[in-house]
């Protein structure tokens, strides 16, 4: 009797731990998962810092690409009846639409690249980081636009830093310019959005790393 009882406790103390079946084996992966949505939730959102440095980046690229293409326009372009840049600024009009479109394309790679350091440093959204790389970007135009127009044109940090811009008058709220304006606007955060999303693949890539097939 008393060996019978051990073994229905035997029994019963063993049944419990023997639980092999297809959930138990699937019930270990979820933990690594867990993990990275835990690390999500206290490292997930807007991080700033990532994005004032993608921002920091997006500038950067962008003066040195508009220098590189600044150089190829005198060497290249310049040459079909325009003898200098200071020629080329008098014929603006002729060549503005080609400087809008190679301006174009200069920002959105800059931001392409600013929202891919952003998203790439934060690990975390890396849509979200590229549209605050955005947001910074739009912020600090718009309070240097304005400090400038209260301050005076000596104090237009814009103009005196030569950063890239569309070759569009401030001063004439023109619909080719309003268009054109649209245009920077959303070259610039898609590009830092996709950026962002390229930068945060490679996390993905590490996470998926430690995942059984």
């Amino acid at each position: 009797m008393a060996g019978t009882g051990s073994t229905d406790n035997d029994q019963t103390i063993v049944q419990p731990a023997v639980a092999d079946s297809p959930t138990a084996r699937h019930a270990a992966p979820p933990t690594a998962r867990a993990a990275v949505a835990a690390q999500r939730a206290s490292f997930g959102g807007i991080r700033w810092g990532a994005a004032f440095f993608g921002w920091l980046s997006a500038n950067g690229l962008a003066v040195l690409l508009i220098a590189v293409l600044g150089a190829a326009g005198v060497a290249f372009g310049l040459a079909q009846g325009v003898d200098s840049a200071d020629e080329a600024a008098a014929q603006a009009e002729t060549i503005g639409l080609g400087g809008a479109i190679a301006a174009l394309v200069v920002l959105f790679v800059a931001y392409l690249a600013g929202g891919y350091v952003a998203g790439r440093m934060a690990r975390f959204d890396g849509v979200r980081q590229g549209l605050a790389v955005w947001v910074i970007g739009l912020v600090v135009v718009l309070v240097l636009a304005a400090a400038g127009a209260v301050a005076g044109a000596q104090y237009n940090v814009l103009q005196e830093l030569d950063l890239p811009r569309i070759p569009v008058d401030e001063g004439t709220a023109t619909t080719g310019g309003l268009i054109t304006l649209a245009a920077v606007l959303l070259a610039t955060l898609l590009g830092a959005m996709l950026g962002g999303k390229v930068g945060d693949r490679y996390h993905r890539k590490v996470d998926r790393a430690g995942f059984p097939a």
